[in-house]
């Protein structure tokens, strides 16, 4: 199974975190994970953790608000992976991220670190629309703090989240499939990219020892989930048996709601808008400072949309 790790994974009860901690286990890393004092009473939280421990993983004690115990942590491991924070980055967590790669740098023992990312490469997002840019933007404030540093790194841009843009057709304000009717963006032909949770975090972990991988950006692009909102549509109306009645916005009427938004809906619909409109998944090659994951790793049986979609028959 190749070179094994010791692997400490911060944000671990989080969404994609609670992932990388299994895949992480499965290919065989000593894997630890970060018990900070802040879980206080939050009872779901602790049931994961312990749960992780039933499971092989070794779970270390670590403050944020103590730079020591962060140092000493870090010094136990490798191999550092960041999940922290899901839709929105902002101030507090990139304080937090900032604080972490401090505790790597004094540490100096750490081969490979992967910040909290995994979605839409925020290096190719400087002309993002307000106020959603902030997510990009602040992602690269910690890049820079790592390149900085001199601390090796690996990027990983995973794009559209299956649980957030699959099971409901890329649809804003569900999680869930429609079966009468659906809104497309634009006429429903710019490509994105889909993946499963579960394979983000198995191709992450196959990166974090990968000399190909070192200060490069991985992007997550299997060529079966390279597929246009009107495709995903399509593969459900064949699962269901039924076509849906469609119906079309354009950019225009997408964005014109946004400042009557809060901060959040206003952030939704950004992305939204450079997603399915504009394409910044897929109107670029992939340059000398990126690998393409399927292509490194593809003995990776990586879940495909149409099986993704039967989950919700």
């Amino acid at each position: 199974m190749g070179v094994k790790s010791r692997v400490l994974v911060v944000g671990g009860t989080g969404y994609i975190g609670k992932r990388m901690v299994k895949a992480s286990l499965a290919q065989g890393h000593t894997t630890f994970v970060l018990q900070r004092p802040e879980i206080g009473l939050d009872i779901d939280k602790l049931q994961m953790l312990l749960s992780f421990k039933e499971l092989g993983a070794k779970l270390i004690e670590g403050s944020f608000s103590d730079h020591q115990s962060l140092v000493k942590a870090v010094k136990q491991v490798d191999v550092v992976i960041c999940t922290m924070s899901g839709v929105h980055f902002r101030s507090h967590n990139l304080m937090l991220q900032l604080k972490l790669v401090e505790a790597i740098k004094d540490a100096g023992n750490v081969k490979r670190f992967l910040p909290s990312e995994f979605g839409v490469d925020p290096a190719r997002m400087a002309h993002a629309l307000e106020p959603g840019r902030v997510t990009f933007d602040e992602k690269m404030i910690v890049r820079k703090a790592i390149e900085d540093a001199g601390i090796p790194f690996t990027y990983v841009s995973a794009n559209c989240f299956a649980g957030y843009f699959v099971g409901n057709l890329s649809q804003m304000g569900t999680l869930l499939p429609a079966r009468d009717k659906v809104c497309l963006y634009g006429d429903g032909n710019v490509k994105a990219v889909y993946m499963d949770e579960d394979d983000i975090a198995t191709f992450t972990i196959k990166s974090i020892n990968d000399p190909r991988t070192l200060n490069k950006t991985v992007y997550l692009r299997p060529p079966e989930n390279i597929i246009s909102q009107r495709e995903l549509v399509g593969i459900w109306e064949q699962l269901i048996g039924k076509e849906l009645e469609k119906f079309s916005i354009s950019a225009e009427d997408l964005l014109a709601p946004m400042k009557g938004l809060d901060f959040a809906g206003q952030v939704g619909i950004g992305h939204f808008y450079h997603i399915f409109f504009e394409g910044c998944l897929t109107n670029f090659e992939i340059g000398e400072g990126g690998v393409e994951a399927s292509k490194l790793y593809p003995e990776v049986k990586y879940t495909r949309v149409h099986e993704y979609l039967q989950r919700y028959l």
